[in-house]
């Protein structure tokens, strides 16, 4: 039963967390600044988690054109700008890597 308890608490206290700032900034007003600064935060995070995978593979960097996971992030990212569509993007970049990986 602890066990239970353990589970639904946690399940509660990271629903509430992620709720928590939503709730807040429903009644702020935020100013133009800060609205504009907030819309660069998800290409950020994004950022963030896929750039040492492709720069980093293995905890070394590898700019060789043996990084597999390189080329095919550099040809996801050039379909990604010409034609604006993630499917495409999708496919191309995990096809790729599937071939060459």
């Amino acid at each position: 039963m602890n066990l239970w308890i353990a589970i639904i608490g946690m399940g509660i206290i990271t629903y509430a967390i992620r709720l928590a700032p939503i709730w807040l900034l429903e009644r702020a007003t935020i100013s133009p600044g800060w609205r504009q600064a907030l819309r660069f935060v998800p290409a950020a995070v994004l950022s963030a988690i896929i750039l040492p995978e492709l720069f980093l593979p293995g905890g070394t960097l590898d700019l060789s054109l043996g990084n597999a996971r390189l080329l095919a992030g550099l040809a996801a990212i050039l379909v990604a700008w010409r034609t604006k569509n993630i499917l495409w993007t999708l496919a191309v970049g995990m096809g790729l890597l599937w071939v060459l990986g």
